[in-house]
């Protein structure tokens, strides 16, 4: 048995049994894969998935028992990995962030561009974490880190860090009938207009349309994206107002649209940074950490990561904008791509 057969049965299992993703996944062939896993099962003397024809059905009991071991091994021999580098101060290796598109476009670029310099070796690969992808099964699939956010007190299960917070802003055209207010909007005045937002605000449970429940009221959508900038396109087409991230407001925007403050009752988000419970991380993902959230304490993450303590964390800091960061000269050694693999062009970090 070795450590390569382990990676294949979790690459099947982390590519929801399918043969072809899961060879995408380890950069394989299809039939070098389905060889390992014959191996596996030869040397084990049980079957670990249930099959009809060529496909696999289902995980067998042994199976699922012979899965949650394989795991804590590869994720093992993975710390010990990242522990002789950090010892090593190596400052060489790949790391795989997964994000959603607004901290990709609006928050990451400057950041990785210090980190890149106080690592030059270092390769970021960044994966887009679409609406409905789970943070989870990323970490399983070989993150390092996942970036998420939650509105209100929302906390992510496992080892989450919270990073910054960060609030909704209104973006209106400047003929909109809004656009001289000096207040925030009311929930009553942004239940009146169609709303142009983020996908995951459709949602029953979303925090938006609790917010307008209670008051009694219920949201009108005119048009839903995960990008930001897909939201500001729609609403200089006149789709209706636009409900979104203060982080993805810039400067041209701001000479562009109206930028309203949200109503007071909808609850502040949180960024998040998801690490994988019980592995050693390297120093550059802890330096990325800290970039983010320079108030945290990097002994009480590592007691988190390792699961010794569960800190009490410090409030999040106000999303500070990118005013504090030196505009980067280049984001070097970066590849952008979405949670299929396809690579995504650089411009979409600018």
């Amino acid at each position: 048995m070795t450590l390569k057969e382990l990676r294949c049965l979790l690459a099947i299992v982390d590519a929801e049994l399918n043969i072809s993703a899961a060879a995408q996944l380890m950069h394989a062939t299809q039939p070098s894969l389905s060889r390992h896993l014959k191996l596996l099962e030869e040397e084990l003397g049980f079957r670990l998935f249930f099959r009809h024809g060529r496909s696999l059905t289902g995980v067998t009991p042994a199976g699922h028992e012979v899965i949650r071991i394989a795991r804590r091994i590869v994720n093992d021999a993975a710390s010990i990995r990242s522990y002789a580098a950090n010892i090593r101060g190596e400052g060489s290796g790949e790391l795989l962030l997964t994000t959603p598109q607004t901290y990709a476009r609006h928050v990451l670029p400057p950041v990785l561009a210090e980190l890149v310099k106080r690592y030059p070796r270092l390769n970021v690969r960044i994966q887009t974490l679409g609406e409905g992808d789970s943070a989870e099964r990323q970490l399983q699939g070989g993150s390092d880190i996942v970036l998420v956010s939650t509105a209100g007190e929302r906390v992510p299960p496992g080892v989450a860090i919270p990073l910054f917070c960060w609030k909704r802003v209104v973006l209106v055209p400047r003929a909109h009938r809004f656009a001289g207010l000096r207040r925030p909007l009311t929930l009553e005045e942004m239940a009146c207009e169609a709303l142009v937002t983020y996908d995951s605000s459709r949602r029953q449970d979303s925090s938006l349309r609790r917010a307008l429940a209670q008051a009694g009221l219920e949201a009108r959508f005119a048009c839903s994206a995960q990008d930001a900038d897909l939201i500001k396109v729609y609403v200089r087409a006149g789709l209706g107002v636009g409900l979104l991230g203060e982080l993805a407001v810039e400067q041209a925007d701001r000479e562009n649209f109206a930028v309203l403050e949200a109503a007071p009752a909808l609850p502040e988000c949180v960024a998040w940074a998801l690490l994988p419970p019980g592995c050693v991380a390297r120093d550059y993902t802890l330096d990325l950490i800290k970039l983010l959230a320079p108030q945290l304490d990097l002994g009480e993450i590592r007691q988190a990561l390792d699961g010794t303590a569960r800190p009490a964390w410090p409030r999040p800091r106000p999303w500070w904008g990118l005013d504090a960061w030196p505009a980067p000269e280049t984001v070097a050694k970066v590849t952008m791509r979405g949670t299929d693999g396809a690579r995504i062009p650089p411009a979409c970090l600018s």
